[in-house]
Order: C-alpha cells, then sequence, then structure tokens
C-alpha cells in the first residue's frame, strides 16, 4: 500500500480537469494550483490545451514524467478505464471523486467492488469513490473540491462525509484549528478508517486523530488497531446512527436491549476511543489534546473572577467525575501574599472582578508551580476593569513554563473576542462555558489512565466441549437454530455453570415421582422448541409443595396450553428442585455483525424488560471488566445489600460470566443466549443458571 504517495505525493494528475469553474474537476485543479502545491501537476483533458495556467494531456500516457497520486473527476462509465490507465503508468495513489457507486443501488455497487478489485491486484492504494478528496496542508497539497488549503496542525480528521468535511473546514478557520491531514473517505471501496488510524499511528505530524463516521465495517480488525494505536495516540469519533432500528426484530431478551448502537459504545469503551456526542465536542476534545499535556491525574485547581461561574466550575468538574483539587495552607498563604485581602485562596481561587491580567498571571504562576493540582482552567468574565487580551497573554506565557493542562472559559462574546483569538492563536483550549471545559478535561484525565492500564489478561477455564458440539450440530442437522431449556443447560453444565437438579416428565405420574425424588418445593416448566417465553401461556409453575399439587398443576398445564397453541410439539415439563433465597440477575449476549459478541448483564426475572437496567460489553470478558459491567448499573446496590440485607455473590456472577464470554468466543455461530434468570446466592450459597435458551445461526462457523 502507498499511503506516503498519497498523502504526500511529488506529483499530482487530475484525470477530468475542466475549464468550467461550475464543474469539480476545475475545482479540484484550483485548490491543487492556489493551495501552492509544488510538484507537478498535470491537467488530463482531451479537448483543452492549457487550464489554469497548466497544460493539459490528452490521458495519462502523454504525461512525460511520474505521477505519485490521479484525482478522477470523469464520468462513472470512464472510471475503469482510468483505473487501466494508472496501472499502466504505474501510478500506485487514487483518489475517485466520481459518485454514482454502491451509494446509488445494485450496479453501482457491483461496479465498485470491480474497481476494489483491479486496484488491489494492481497493489493501489485507493480513496473513495464518491468522496470530497484529500488534503495535506503541511505539504501544501488541495486534492479535494472543497474549501482553501487551510492551517497545518497535528489534528487529522477523517470523514465518511465529505460535506461535513468542508463544515469542519469552515468551523476550524474561524477558530484557528489547524489539521494534519483531512480525508474525506466516501463509500470505502478499499481504504476506511481502519487503514487511516494504522497509517496515522506513526505519523509525525499528527498527534489527535478525529474521525465522523456512519458505520465501522471492519469491526474487529478496528477493534484491534485502534487499542493499539490508542495507546500511542488519542483518538475521537463521532458516530452518527445512534437511534437506528436493528436489521430484525431479536427474539430473545438481550436481543431487545441490545439497540443498534450498543456494539459500537462496547468497541469504544474497550478500545479507549472518545465517543464525540456532536461536533462542539468533537473540536472541544481534539484541540485539548493537540494543545496541551496530558494530565497527571484529576485534581483540578480554578482561578476565577467572580464566584457565581467558579461555582458552575466546581459543578461541572464534580458532576464529570474530577476532583476539585485541594489547596494546602502553604499554597493557599502564598496566594494570600498576592491578592486582595477580599480574594478567595480556597478552590476555585476568586482573584475578584477588578484583577487585571498580572494578578490572573501571578494566581496562576503560583498554582501551576505546586503540586496539589494535576491541572487548571482558568474563568474569565466581561466586568467594568477586566482586561480579556492581557490575562489572555497572561495565560499564554505562564502555561509555556509548566507541563500541566491549562484551559480556559472566557465567559461572553465580542467584550472578551479579542481575548479569545489571543488563545485561540496561541493552542490554548478555549470553552465558552464551564460543561464543556471539564468534560474535555475528563477525557484527557480518562485517556491517561487508559495510556498506564496493564494489557488486558483474559482468564481461560477447563471446559468440554464436546455436549455443546453434539447439541448444536444436531440441532442444526434437523433445521432447528432455536436451543430450548433442556439442551441449553446441558452446555451451560459443560462449560461449569450450575444448574438445578431437574427430570423430563411425560406424563402427571412420572411428574409427580420425580417431584418426590428431588424434594419440594419444585418448579414445573413446559418443555417445547416451538414457546420461547413459557410464561406467557402458563408453562411456568413454581412454588409446588407436594405430589398433589405437581400432578394437578401438570394436567392443567396441558390442558391450557392444549387450547393457546394446539400445533406446538409438547415433549413434557421439567421438573426442577426451585433454587431459593438470593437474587435473580440476567446473563446474555447477542452476536453483532461488525464486532462479535455482546454480552449483557442486569437484574433479571421479569424486570429486566421493565427496568431495562442492563449495562453491555464485548467479549472476551477478563474479570475487571465484568466487575465494572455490574457496578454500573442502578441496581448494584441491591446486589451489594441495602437496609441490613445480605448482600449476593458478586465474585459468582463475575465467574459466570467469564464463562459465558468463552463458551460464546469457542462457538462463534452462537447469535443469541439467555441465561433468565440466573440465581445468585448469598455469600457462601451457590449460584445457578434458573432458565436458559440459546440460538445459534443457520451456518457453522
Amino acid at each position: 500500500m502507498s499511503f506516503e504517495k498519497l498523502l504526500r505525493p511529488s506529483s499530482v494528475a487530475v484525470v477530468g480537469a475542466s475549464s468550467d469553474p461550475l464543474k469539480v474537476g476545475y475545482a479540484v485543479l484550483k485548490n491543487l494550483v492556489q493551495g501552492g502545491f509544488e510538484g507537478p501537476i498535470y491537467p488530463i483533458n482531451p479537448k483543452a490545451d492549457e487550464i489554469l495556467g497548466k497544460k493539459c494531456c490528452k490521458n495519462l500516457q502523454e504525461v512525460a514524467g511520474a505521477i505519485d497520486l490521479a484525482i478522477i473527476v470523469v464520468k462513472r462509465e470512464q472510471v475503469i478505464s482510468v483505473i487501466h490507465d494508472c496501472i499502466s503508468k504505474s501510478i500506485k495513489a487514487v483518489i475517485i471523486i466520481t459518485a454514482g457507486f454502491s451509494e446509488t443501488g445494485a450496479e453501482g455497487k457491483k461496479l465498485q467492488h470491480e474497481i476494489a478489485q483491479i486496484v488491489g491486484n494492481a497493489g493501489i492504494t485507493m480513496m473513495g469513490p464518491n468522496c470530497l478528496g484529500l488534503i495535506n496542508p503541511s505539504h501544501k497539497l488541495n486534492a479535494a473540491f472543497g474549501q482553501a488549503l487551510g492551517e497545518s496542525g497535528s489534528i487529522a480528521f477523517v470523514s465518511q462525509s465529505g460535506a461535513l468535511v468542508t463544515a469542519i473546514q469552515d468551523v476550524a478557520a474561524s477558530r484557528n484549528i489547524g489539521f494534519s491531514v483531512l480525508a474525506s473517505i466516501g463509500n470505502k471501496a478499499t481504504l476506511d478508517e481502519v487503514d487511516f488510524l494504522q497509517n496515522l499511528q506513526d505519523d509525525g505530524s499528527t498527534k489527535v486523530i478525529a474521525a465522523y463516521l456512519e458505520e465501522i465495517s471492519r469491526g474487529q480488525e478496528f477493534m484491534r488497531v485502534a487499542e493499539r494505536v490508542g495507546k500511542i495516540k488519542p483518538i475521537v469519533i463521532f458516530k452518527s446512527g445512534r437511534t437506528q432500528a436493528g436489521a430484525k426484530a431479536a427474539s430473545s431478551h438481550t436481543g431487545s436491549l441490545a439497540g443498534a448502537d450498543s456494539a459500537y459504545t462496547c468497541a469504544f469503551n474497550r478500545t479507549s476511543v472518545i465517543r464525540a456526542k456532536d461536533i462542539d465536542h468533537l473540536f472541544d476534545v481534539a484541540t485539548a489534546f493537540a494543545y496541551q499535556p496530558l494530565p497527571a491525574g484529576d485534581r483540578v485547581a480554578i482561578v476565577t473572577n467572580a464566584g457565581g461561574p467558579g461555582i458552575m466550575m466546581s459543578d461541572a468538574i464534580e458532576l464529570a467525575g474530577l476532583k476539585i483539587a485541594k489547596l494546602s495552607p502553604e499554597l493557599e498563604e502564598k496566594l494570600r501574599v498576592i491578592l486582595p485581602p477580599a480574594a478567595s485562596t480556597h478552590n476555585p481561587v476568586d482573584v475578584l472582578g477588578d484583577a487585571p491580567g498580572e494578578r490572573y498571571a501571578k494566581a496562576i504562576e503560583i498554582l501551576l508551580a505546586s503540586d496539589d493540582i494535576d491541572s487548571l482552567i482558568v474563568i474569565l468574565t466581561p466586568q467594568t476593569m477586566t482586561d480579556d487580551s492581557a490575562t489572555a497573554n497572561a495565560i499564554v506565557q505562564i502555561s509555556k513554563q509548566f507541563s500541566k493542562p491549562v484551559f480556559a472559559c472566557f465567559m461572553g462574546a465580542d467584550i472578551i473576542s479579542e481575548g479569545v483569538k489571543i488563545l485561540e492563536r496561541n493552542k490554548i483550549p478555549q470553552y465558552p462555558i464551564p460543561e464543556r471545559a471539564a468534560q474535555a478535561m475528563l477525557e484527557m484525565v480518562q485517556y491517561s489512565r487508559y495510556k498506564a492500564r496493564p494489557l488486558r489478561v483474559v482468564e481461560r477455564f477447563t471446559v468440554n466441549r464436546n455436549p455443546a458440539i453434539k447439541i448444536m450440530r444436531a440441532y442444526r442437522a434437523k433445521g432447528l437454530y432455536e436451543i430450548g431449556e433442556i439442551d441449553a443447560k446441558t452446555i451451560m453444565k459443560a462449560y461449569n455453570f450450575d444448574v438445578p437438579h431437574g427430570a423430563l416428565a411425560a406424563t402427571a405420574a412420572e411428574a409427580g415421582r420425580f417431584a418426590d425424588e428431588m424434594g419440594y418445593p419444585v418448579a414445573m416448566k413446559i418443555s417445547s422448541p416451538d414457546i420461547l417465553h413459557k410464561s406467557d401461556i402458563g408453562g411456568v409453575k413454581v412454588g409446588l409443595n407436594s405430589r398433589g399439587a405437581v400432578e394437578d398443576a401438570f394436567e392443567l398445564m396441558m390442558l391450557r396450553i392444549g387450547r393457546k397453541m394446539a400445533t406446538a410439539e409438547i415433549r413434557g415439563v421439567l421438573i426442577e428442585k426451585m433454587v431459593l433465597g438470593g437474587r435473580e440477575v440476567i446473563l446474555g449476549m447477542k452476536k453483532d455483525r461488525q464486532f462479535g459478541p455482546v454480552i449483557m448483564f442486569g437484574l433479571g426475572g421479569i424486570f429486566v424488560e421493565v427496568l431495562k437496567d442492563v449495562t453491555f460489553s464485548l467479549a472476551p470478558l477478563t474479570a475487571e471488566e465484568c466487575h465494572e459491567m455490574i457496578q454500573t448499573t442502578k441496581s448494584y446496590k441491591l446486589l451489594t445489600g441495602v437496609r441490613g440485607e445480605r448482600p449476593v455473590d458478586i465474585d459468582a456472577i463475575v465467574l459466570n460470566m467469564q464463562r459465558l464470554s468463552q463458551l460464546v468466543m469457542d462457538f462463534y455461530e452462537i447469535e443469541e443466549i439467555d441465561i433468565n434468570p440466573l440465581k445468585v446466592g448469598y455469600q457462601g450459597d451457590e449460584t445457578f443458571v434458573v432458565d436458559a435458551r440459546i440460538i445459534i445461526a443457520k451456518e457453522p462457523k
């Protein structure tokens, strides 16, 4: 792959260059020329002699010199012919701006696939089709039909939307934000976000990788690459499509609760990708990483010239999960010496409304020099005596002397605009409101923790895979893909889950005999491959305390189900010894087509779909990740014991989650699993799988 020739070509050809200012071929050539690209530029147009002062060639073969990058802006039907010309000319990088491919339907998709195969076989690095192009300001390369080249910087921005790139350029220009790379990847026929992550990992011009994505095509490869790259430089992604409904209705509790966006959230959390809530958040975070060093901890100090905004910032910091730094008596004494008597030397440090830039400067320097704080946020509100420019200059000059992140929060508009411009020109992150500053600082702290985190270690258990293999093979041979409770529990037992003692009874007498042998109370559940939600049709009876009660329940269950589902295949009833005490939780898994198995944990039983207090993570799971999943639910306090109640065995839940994780990684054909409920015992008691169901794919994987 010739990624270097895509980003930093020595020569560029524009195939489809036009003399018509209203056409894309003209805009691309104009941007290349006006951007100051220092290598040869070759317009390719068989009907023109010269465009924008550049001599035209009829085709690529007419070009005398070598060409590193070809930008293709011809009709869709001509693209393949041009690609073959590129191969003949030994061109190793191509940007196809032309639209009309997979975004238009089956015919366009077929043509795009053909082009991808051709360039792949030829070893050509291709971006697009249906894209805006690529911009590398430091190389003076504007190979796009959007806006002017823009300022060089250390943020790389990769977008699936070309139109968004032009909007980003406009916003960035207004805030003096520069880029190392701006890439519109379009239909991602070959190059996608994974390729850009890999290649930008070692790009010396890039400190932060930001992206706008509508989908991630290679989910598991993305996670592997993002986890590696994220240890080197931060990744910030704005992923749209959060509310899109799933492609098919899910048939399990887990499937119905795992929305279309859950897997993306899990993938980003696993790899420390920062998920931007919107474009403002993306810029807030990207500029923080691009301009400031990482904080050593979560202790934040505040300097303000007004009490109210100081309190607002304190609230925002604590709500974000950060700490208001506690200042030592020695530090407060140093502040007291340089501040007026009415000033506050506690954090937030209030330098008063009449504070000139010099007073701000002294307070900032004292705080940054202290070991009591890890980062600093400077608030300024426009008051009669306020000098926003002097204060901004003080922040710029003093922050250079220390290796701690410094943010500004100049609140206002026109009155403080000159100060804001000074901050932006000098790469001090500036936020108009406290909440945005606090959120950006939080992302820096969390990323710093991620970089320091040791490598993940996934524990594996000794299991017997044979029963699972036989059961899945037998179901698939019969054309059945929903494994019922009895067989699902057999698979669970093979993976060392504990299940209650039970037996399948075909008659009332047999049910009574089994119950006598097990001891009371017992539960009775209908066994049928056609009945998924047993309780909905009266297929579950619990708390049966005598043989008579068991036999009566059997007869009544068969009668009612026979009336409601006359065609259902009834195999009998499962009689199980009831598990008493403890709490009901749910464990589940739903396969995501991009990222693989998504594990779910939540409060179980009938409450799972009512309360929806669930959390998700991608398999495989470590013990620490299982603990984190449990702790993030609202019901965690119920599990640990409230109002004198005994706590349940959290470690037992974690162990079962790890076993489930191993099962779904061992058998990739499992599409969904519900363990609902998992009855978790109190400390010292056992934990049992009370009910389970497995859905498998039609073909083994």
